[in-house]
């Protein structure tokens, strides 16, 4: 049975599963609201006659230890241990990567291979400063030549813009540590000089046996076990405050117009929504950064294939620009469990889109032709057959960082500021490009802070150290005296979706 005035979530993904999580911990019964018709946001499992596949591949892995801990006590051995295996596909070849001295000369050849040295002399010679764009800071650390090669035609796929309107800030978070020399230490020696592996090239990840959802499911279920509430097709469409404070959430939930008084929020629902969501209306210049706010949609196509194996990688980057597809997930690789059938094989063809576009709207009959299509053209098939195939559409799921979101984001937070009873976590929560680990840091923190403590959420995952530190300070969130179950490993039963 819920609180009277409950602590409301809005969002029913990682970062609000994870604020769920602890609150329950305390012995708190928070609601959650979730707008879609199952958990996990952008890091679901789709379920599609018995085949199973993300939303884009999710690898866990981190470096914070409560964070892993807590998988690990949600999973148990569900959790496995994969070997990762990625490729490159440029211009009808395939490059390792991390990168292989011996694969890359051979694939560019000697002259391209000398040209990409010289380039990356003449950038240390003469960097680019200061750094501004993704452009600057990619080609400062690796060249102009391997910059093109490597990086301009997939970055531009993926957001929709040219890079040199893409803030250095999103390569100083997604690439941090990686560089040409550090990428051929890489090659040579297990470890960087400092001891520590870059995040971006690590060989080796954990995933569900049946996909990420399996482990949103857990943090449902043990919700639901401990009394919270979570309310599916429940759409967030206005949060009143006073003096202060949040005071009530209002949401449409089967047809129905519900209000509820509320002790606190956390927000994981997009940035840009929440500011449009408040009621009275924040000031001008608060809803003006909320509208620069932008986002980049995304659609998998998921096709069946008639063989049982195509190529080892777990995924494949297709940097190639004539074809659309900008990235190809083979879930055999990441668990055999997520194919029924041995004798099938079923990809995930990712496209980069924004809502409404020609992409976006395309039916889905025509979206699986045109993976078949691109995936013979790049030779991926290998005479194959395409057996079935289905479309996934997921909006905002990347927030962009263009060259008017970090105003935006800083004028918007100094103003949430002011509500002390509302705070914000997660990707889309913060439009910060976090992984889920760092998610659920910023969760962890949120749902402390609504418990008393006073944490600077808006620190994690910053452009410093803190953003692969192993010690991020959580306090130990498992000693709780009141906690309501043990960490002892528990494996949801059923299937990794609702």
């Amino acid at each position: 049975m819920l609180e009277r005035d409950p602590i409301v979530i809005i969002g029913g993904g990682p970062a609000g599963l994870t604020a769920a999580w602890l609150l329950a911990r305390h012995g708190r019964h928070p609601l959650v609201l979730e707008k879609d018709t199952q958990v996990g946001g952008i890091a679901r499992t789709v379920e599609y006659k018995g085949f199973r596949f993300d939303i884009g591949g999710h690898r866990f892995f981190t470096k914070v230890r409560a964070v892993q801990q807590l998988w690990r006590d949600m999973l148990g051995t569900e959790l496995l241990k994969r070997p990762r295996l990625s490729r490159i596909y440029y211009r009808g070849k395939f490059f390792d990567y991390p990168l292989k001295p011996m694969n890359a000369l051979g694939g560019l050849g000697p002259i391209n291979a000398l040209l990409v040295f010289f380039s990356y002399l003449w950038v240390r010679l003469r960097p680019i400063t200061p750094e501004v764009t993704f452009e600057d800071w990619v080609t400062n650390r690796f060249g102009r030549r391997l910059y093109t090669i490597f990086f301009k035609t997939y970055t531009e796929k993926v957001w929709g813009i040219p890079c040199s309107q893409i803030g250095a800030q999103w390569a100083a978070q997604r690439i941090k540590g990686l560089s040409l020399v550090s990428a051929v230490l890489n090659m040579l020696l297990p470890k960087t000089p400092r001891g520590g592996h870059i995040k971006t090239l690590i060989h080796e990840f954990e995933y569900p046996r049946l996909g990420p959802g399996m482990m949103w499911d857990a943090f449902h279920q043990h919700l639901i076990r401990h009394g919270g509430l979570l309310e599916f097709g429940a759409r967030v469409t206005r949060i009143e405050h006073a003096n202060g404070r949040v005071a009530s959430v209002e949401y449409e939930h089967d047809g129905t117009h519900q209000r509820v008084p509320v002790s606190a929020v956390v927000g994981t629902l997009p940035l840009r929504e929440l500011i449009h969501c408040l009621s009275p209306t924040p000031p001008t210049e608060v809803v003006a950064a909320a509208d620069r706010l932008r986002y980049r949609d995304f659609l998998t196509v998921a096709i069946i294939i008639d063989a049982p194996t195509l190529f080892p990688d777990n995924w494949i980057y297709v940097h190639d620009p004539r074809v659309k597809l900008g990235r190809i997930q083979n879930f055999k690789n990441w668990s055999p469990a997520m194919v029924p059938d041995p004798s099938k094989t079923c990809l995930g063809l990712e496209y980069f889109c924004f809502e409404g576009d020609g992409l976006w709207s395309m039916p889905d009959a025509d979206l699986v032709q045109l993976g078949t299509r691109e995936l013979t053209e790049i030779g991926l098939l290998g005479g194959a057959s395409v057996v079935d195939g289905t479309v996934v559409r997921m909006p905002k799921a990347y927030p962009i960082y263009d060259e008017a979101y970090q105003g935006a984001v800083e004028t918007i937070s100094q103003y949430l500021a002011g509500c002390s009873n509302l705070q914000v976590a997660g990707r889309n929560g913060m439009h910060k490009y976090n992984n889920q680990d760092h998610s659920m840091v910023t969760a962890l923190l949120a749902a402390q802070n609504v418990l008393g403590a006073h944490h600077d959420v808006w620190a994690i995952n910053a452009d410093d150290e803190y953003h692969e530190a192993g010690d991020v300070d959580l306090g130990d969130v498992f000693a709780d005296p009141t906690a309501l179950e043990s960490t002892q490993p528990h494996v949801p039963p059923g299937p990794a979706t609702d």
